[in-house]
């Protein structure tokens, strides 16, 4: 066993950070060496422990407890598990002798209980565990969340239990997710499939309706409570894509008593502040955050693309682009939750929250054009543009949930969203003869691009238990969505010349999509240890379409999905569960891929969407296997999807112009796997890390390509405390190049060090971050290859960054008993990425 455990190690030191099993660490003297990372076997044996873990108070089961089997003397666990649903819990294979059990969970004071094995079963009876009233900075939280959890049906890293995300955004906190991959550019990738929905307390926010990517730079880190993957969603979801949802959960309070946070962060990269307020007395509860930041960077880039007659070596022309700029962007963020229980097992949310952003961007750019067969069309001029970009939402939304007495899993919710995005993404240019902006320009160009997308949403669910291990879920929704669109150009030749708009490249588009679903799922047992769980999901989605220059164009259409899924899982104990799951789904393109505006800021390359996109649909499978083996988790899975009708971006060339656009013409298969691993070689001492890998395959009959290739991300993250009040954290992440239907994006890789001190009596905390300090900039490279040109285009990114950040924590709080809220999801849509930015 001890080989075994080793190379464990091996494994959880190339992926991410969390804290198996949630205990207090012992005293240690100042300087002393940590523990070998070894860890110590229990001796086999016979013997069978168990028990079942109670709420002192409440008498009620604690679901999915950690419970350690210790030594007689030591801290390092022999053995452990988790408590199911019931609170039961058993340990087998045991040596008769003497132990401690420690149970331990979040909000509950830690208990350790000296035991005595027999040969036999030894049966411990309910165990009470202790809620904890708590002071901040007068108390030290005893029952300590891992940071990362592996649960039946998702893995959920905890974002505040890791330091290194301190002064950060969103885009750095998803970096560090088992089974993300976050480019530096910000794009999402889940198992290499970036057809994903990325959720906002399980629902979709205006914040993230635009540009996934720029969202996650407007979210601070310090406002994210933990992060959710699920990768095969059941059928109460929206269609999620291709790969699954990622659900990012900000921080609420809910305890009793007046408490809140204050907190700001300066570096080189980044900077912002931050401040929350709670309050909470009996039946009403408010809480209140806002946040501000800034970030800036400068940029470089260089392109290459060479336009071929029938074969490479026949070359018509080149094209060579060298650009420089620089970006500054800011803006705020803040949300005010009112929670009102008018009665028992009656419970009202209602919430509100907003968001601005500015970008400024400038940069000139020199292109230089050669035409082997055409003399004439050889053009050389440089570019300076001034790109603006100004962003404003809100979301509004209630929920109404009734629970039942001495019914535990019966539950009815009503829920109603309201949110709205508005855009403005204007440019001026103008355009110099030569390799440099000098002089007078021969050519100006300006750009009013107006995007707005409404949408309202409601929805009712209603689960019934049936005994003990059967439930019954249904529920029904329907989505309104209004996307409009309103875009002008306007051009002149010459200084003096005056503006005159270009009626070809200007035009009005209103997009409305209205989505009506229902769906139902069934949850039975299949044996003591065999459980299932089957459901359908049935949409209605009806378009209409309209273009408003001159004369109105109007397109309709409509489609009917019938989503069906199953999954059935077999758990040998708690904590030890294999699960096979099917789902198939749909996928709706979302704005950024509809709206036909051309931007035209290169005039070598063009980007454009494609408002005749129709949706993906995915069919997806997946072997998931957890376990608890000695103080330490593990997590395997295998999988496979395939999409059809897949909204691909494809890229051709007009004259000298690369166009780059969207279509359905696209079929991606993909086979992989993923592990994920962490334990504890010490009690200061956490380590874990993840991998995956996967084989894409992609086709297109309509460009008569193909392409396929392997991809895979290696992650790592370690813990070491090295007082109650000092600790640090390392993060890196190694991330291959991507496969594209048309070439691939290039690998990268991050890491990252922190270290903080817990200062005033605790109640601040001082943290100093680290990111890529051996590296000034990174080079995203990428090429494409066609049957007319070949493109290879590298964009330099400066990443080495460092920040100090402090936060300071105020009040008194009380637990409060949990409450179960519903909320809406709308995760049914393709989202955007960077490339080719409308």
């Amino acid at each position: 066993m001890k080989p075994f455990l080793l190379t464990l190690g091996l494994l959880a030191a190339v992926g991410t950070s969390t804290q198996t099993f949630a205990q207090a660490p012992a005293p240690t003297p100042t300087g002393a060496a940590p523990k070998p990372l070894v860890l110590p076997e229990a001796p086999k044996g016979t013997g069978r422990l168990t028990g079942t873990v109670l709420d002192a108070t409440t008498k009620k089961p604690v679901e999915f407890a950690t419970v350690a089997l210790l030594p007689a003397t030591g801290e390092t666990p022999l053995d452990g598990t988790v408590a199911d649903e019931k609170g039961r819990f058993s340990l087998r294979g045991l040596a008769p002798g003497a132990y401690r059990v420690q149970l331990t969970f979040l909000g509950y004071a830690a208990l350790v209980r000296d035991v005595t094995v027999t040969s036999g079963t030894t049966d411990l009876g309910p165990l009470a565990l202790t809620a904890t009233a708590q002071q901040l900075g007068d108390v030290t939280v005893t029952g300590e969340k891992e940071t990362v959890e592996v649960k039946p049906d998702r893995i959920v890293y905890n974002a505040d239990r890791d330091l290194t995300n301190k002064g950060g955004v969103a885009a750095d906190v998803l970096r560090k997710v088992p089974l993300l991959n976050v480019d530096l550019d910000g794009n999402v990738q889940l198992r290499g499939s970036s057809n994903i929905r990325v959720l906002i307390n399980n629902k979709p926010s205006s914040i993230l309706a635009g540009n996934l990517a720029d969202a996650l730079k407007q979210l601070p880190a310090d406002q994210i409570a933990s992060v959710e993957v699920i990768t095969t969603p059941g059928a109460k979801y929206d269609g999620e894509g291709t790969a699954g949802i990622v659900n990012i959960i900000l921080k609420r309070n809910n305890l009793q008593g007046v408490n809140g946070s204050v907190g700001a962060a300066a570096g080189n990269r980044s900077s912002n502040g931050n401040f929350s307020l709670n309050a909470r007395r009996g039946k009403i509860g408010v809480s209140t955050n806002v946040s501000s930041y800034l970030y800036y960077s400068p940029s470089a880039s260089n392109l290459r693309r060479v336009n071929f007659n029938g074969a490479p070596e026949n070359v018509v022309s080149t094209l060579t682009q060298d650009g420089s700029g620089n970006n500054i962007g800011g803006g705020g963020y803040g949300r005010l939750t009112l929670d009102y229980d008018p009665a028992k097992n009656h419970n009202l949310t209602v919430g509100v929250s907003s968001g601005l952003n500015r970008n400024d961007s400038k940069s000139d750019q020199t292109n230089n054009l050669v035409s082997l067969v055409r003399p004439a069309d050889n053009q050389l001029f440089t570019r300076g543009t001034n790109y603006k970009f100004q962003s404003q939402n809100y979301d509004v939304n209630g929920t109404y949930t009734r629970t039942f007495d001495g019914q535990k899993r019966r539950e009815w919710s009503v829920l109603g969203q309201h949110s709205r995005n508005r855009n403005l993404q204007p440019y001026s240019l103008d355009q110099f003869d030569g390799f440099t902006a000098t002089g007078l320009p021969n050519y100006r160009e300006s750009s009013d691009n107006l995007s707005r997308n409404l949408e309202t949403t409601l929805q009712s669910d209603y689960t019934h238990p049936i005994g003990e291990k059967r439930s019954v879920e249904v529920g029904a929704k329907t989505i309104l969505r209004r996307v409009l669109s309103d875009y002008q150009i306007q051009t002149a030749n010459g200084t003096d010349a005056p503006f005159a708009v270009d009626q070809l490249r200007s035009n009005r588009f209103d997009y409305d999509q209205n989505v009506a679903a229902a769906y139902a799922t069934y949850g039975f047992p299949l044996g003591k240890k065999l459980n299932s769980r089957v459901g359908t999901r049935l949409e209605r989605t009806d378009i209409v379409g309209r273009f408003q220059q001159n004369d109105v164009t109007r397109f309709t259409s409509g489609y009917t999905s019938l989503l069906p899924n199953a999954n059935i899982s077999y758990a040998r104990k708690p904590g030890n569960t294999l699960r096979l799951a099917y789902s198939r789904r749909i996928q709706r393109p979302q704005i950024y891929y509809l709206n036909p505006y051309e931007n035209r800021v290169d005039k070598f390359n063009v980007s454009r969407g494609n408002p005749e996109l129709d949706p993906e649909f995915t069919d997806s499978y997946e072997l998931n296997y957890s376990t608890f083996l000695k103080g330490s988790v593990l997590n395997f899975s295998l999988f496979t999807r395939q999409t059809n009708n897949a909204i691909e971006t494809v890229r051709s060339q007009r004259l000298d112009t690369t166009i780059t656009t969207y279509d359905n013409i696209g079929q991606n298969r993909s086979y992989g796997g993923s592990v994920f691993g962490s334990f504890k070689p010490t009690t200061k001492w956490e380590v874990s890390g993840s991998s995956t890998f996967t084989y894409v395959m992609l086709r297109s009959g309509f460009l008569n390509t193909s392409n396929e290739g392997l991809i895979f991300n290696i992650n790592a993250n370690s813990t070491y405390k090295f007082s109650k009040s000092l600790s640090a954290q390392f993060f890196g992440g190694i991330n291959s190049s991507r496969v594209q239907l048309q070439g691939r994006a290039a690998a990268w890789n991050w890491y990252s060090i922190g270290f903080k001190k817990t200062i005033l009596k605790e109640k601040g905390d001082l943290t100093l971050n680290a990111d890529n300090f051996l590296t000034a900039r990174r080079d995203l490279s990428s090429n494409v290859n066609t049957p007319f040109f070949n493109l290879e285009q590298h964009n330099y990114i400066a990443l080495r960054g460092i920040r100090l950040a402090f936060g300071y924590r105020f009040g008194k709080i009380e637990n409060a008993p949990p409450k179960q809220r519903r909320s809406i999801r709308n995760d049914d849509t393709k989202a955007g990425e960077t490339q080719g930015q409308q």
